[in-house]
C-alpha cells in the first residue's frame, strides 16, 4: 500500500486512539479542559473522545474521508487551548513532565497539516 493510502488510515488510528482514551481514563483529560468552558470537564472530555471517534471513522471511509479531514483540522486547532492549559497547569511539575506538556504545543501544527493533507488526497477520490 503506497504511503499516501496509508496517511488516511494512521490518521483515523490516531484519532481513534485518541477517542477511546478519553473514555478508558477520562480523568488524564478533564484535567487539562480550559476552566473557562461552561459545563463540567467530563461532558467535554466525552464530547470530544465522541468528535475523535467520529472523525476517525469519516476519515477511514473514502467517500467522507475529505470532509472528515479538513474537520479534523478544525479540531485540532480547536483543541489547543486544553494543550495551552496543560502547559501552564504543569509548570512546577517535574522537568519531563513539564518538558512533554510543553512539547505538545508545537505538535498541533503538524496534526493541522496531515489533517489538510488527507483532506486534499482524498477530494480527488470517491
Amino acid at each position: 500500500m503506497p504511503r499516501s493510502e496509508r496517511s488516511p488510515l494512521l490518521l483515523a488510528g490516531l484519532l481513534a486512539a485518541a477517542g477511546v482514551a478519553h473514555f478508558a481514563a477520562p480523568r488524564q483529560f478533564d484535567a487539562i479542559i480550559p476552566r473557562a468552558l461552561p459545563g463540567s470537564p467530563r461532558a467535554w472530555t466525552y464530547g470530544s473522545g465522541a468528535v475523535e471517534l467520529a472523525l476517525a471513522a469519516g476519515i477511514a471511509a473514502p467517500r467522507t474521508r475529505a470532509a472528515a479531514a479538513k474537520a479534523a483540522a478544525a479540531f485540532f486547532v480547536g483543541v489547543f487551548p486544553a494543550n495551552v492549559q496543560m502547559a501552564v497547569d504543569w509548570r512546577d511539575r517535574p522537568a519531563p513532565l513539564r518538558a512533554a506538556a510543553l512539547a505538545r504545543l508545537p505538535l498541533q501544527l503538524p496534526l493541522v497539516l496531515w489533517a489538510r493533507g488527507v483532506a486534499r488526497n482524498g477530494e480527488g477520490r470517491s
